[in-house]
C-alpha cells in the first residue's frame, strides 16, 4: 500500500485562506484525493480556497480545533489512516510518506512529526522554543514518556488508535491530550523527523502562546491522575505539608524567641501536615492500584 490508499488529509482550519489553497495543492500533487478540511466558520475566504483547491469542506458543529477533530474522525473520515496537519503552510507532503509508513508496516498506531529535527529559520520564535522544550520535559516527567515533541500538528494515525482514546480538549489542548493518551493506553507510537517551515507572509497565527501554553501545562497537570497517581497526588502533597511545615517553625520561632503564642497559625500548620501526609499515601497507594491494573491487563492480552 502507498500513496494514498485508505488515507485521509484532515486539515482543521480557521481563516487561513492565505494558505491553505497551497497545502491542499501540494499534498494532492502528491497523489493524496482525500482532502478533508473542516473548518471552524473563517471569516475570510478559507472555505471556497479550499474547495478550489479540491479539497471536500465541512464546517464543523462545535468551536475549537480538538472539538473539530473529534468530529471529523467520528463522523466524516473513513480511511483506515489520517494524517492530520495545519493548514497554515508549515508542514509539507514531502514528510507524508514517512509519516505514515510506520503506520503501515504496523510498527505504530499513532505517529508524532518532530518538528525540532529539521526547523527552518524564522520558523518559531526563541520565546516559543523555550516554551515547547519545557512542555515537552513537563510532559516527561510527569507521564513517563518521551515523544520529543508532543506539541506538533502534524500527526498520523489509525482511525481505531483514535477511537480508543478518550479526548475532551477543544482548543490547541488535543495534541497534548493525544500524546498523554497514547502514554496512558499504550499505544503504540513513534516520533518522525519532518520540516518545520515558518508561516508565508500574510498570514496570522491563532496560537496565543502564555494562554495556550497555560492551558496545556494544566491538561498535562489534570491527567497525571489517572496516568501518573504518585506524581499528582505526591506533588500537592508535598506542597500542603512543606507550608505546614514552614508555618509551624514559625510558630515555633515566634514562641521561644519572644513568648508569643499563635494558636490559629499552630493548627493551621497541623492542619496542612496532616492533610499533606494524607495525599502522599492516597498518591502512593493509587499509583500501586494503577500497577497493578495494567499488571492485569498485560496479561489479559
Amino acid at each position: 500500500m502507498s500513496g494514498s490508499d485508505g488515507v485521509c488529509v484532515l486539515v482543521p482550519t480557521l481563516d487561513e485562506a492565505e494558505t491553505v489553497g497551497d497545502v491542499i495543492r501540494d499534498f494532492r500533487a502528491a497523489g493524496y484525493e482525500n482532502v478533508l478540511v473542516i473548518d471552524g466558520g473563517s471569516t475570510d475566504d478559507t472555505q471556497s480556497v479550499a474547495r478550489e483547491a479540491g479539497a471536500r469542506v465541512v464546517e464543523q458543529t462545535g468551536v475549537g480545533k480538538g472539538q473539530a477533530v473529534r468530529e471529523a474522525v467520528a463522523e466524516h473520515i473513513d480511511a483506515d489512516y489520517v494524517l492530520m496537519l495545519d493548514g497554515d503552510g508549515t508542514y509539507g507532503a514531502d514528510d507524508a510518506e514517512a509519516m505514515l509508513d510506520p503506520l503501515r508496516a504496523g510498527e505504530a498506531e499513532h505517529v508524532i512529526g518532530n518538528r525540532f529535527a529539521d526547523m527552518r529559520s524564522g520558523a518559531m520564535t526563541v520565546f516559543n522554543r523555550i516554551g515547547n522544550r519545557l512542555i515537552n520535559a513537563a510532559f516527561g516527567v510527569i507521564h513517563r514518556e518521551s515523544f520529543d515533541d508532543i506539541l506538533s500538528g502534524y500527526r498520523a494515525f489509525t482511525r481505531e488508535s483514535f477511537e480508543r482514546m478518550h479526548l475532551t480538549a477543544d482548543g490547541f489542548g488535543i495534541e497534548t491530550e493525544m500524546a498523554v493518551e497514547c502514554a496512558k493506553r499504550g499505544i503504540p507510537t513513534t516520533v518522525v523527523p519532518v520540516t518545520y517551515y515558518p508561516r508565508p507572509a500574510g498570514s496570522n497565527t491563532n496560537l496565543h502562546p502564555i494562554r495556550d501554553g497555560g492551558i496545556i501545562f494544566l491538561e498535562l497537570y489534570r491527567r497525571a491522575k489517572t496516568n501518573n497517581p504518585l506524581f499528582y497526588f505526591g506533588s500537592l502533597g508535598t506542597v500542603s505539608t512543606v507550608s505546614g511545615v514552614l508555618v509551624a517553625a514559625y510558630v515555633g520561632v515566634e514562641w521561644f524567641t519572644q513568648r508569643v503564642s499563635h494558636e490559629v497559625l499552630a493548627v493551621v500548620a497541623a492542619f496542612a501536615i496532616l492533610v499533606g501526609v494524607q495525599l502522599l499515601m492516597f498518591g502512593m497507594l493509587a499509583d500501586l492500584i494503577l500497577s497493578l491494573h495494567r499488571e492485569q491487563l498485560r496479561e489479559r492480552e
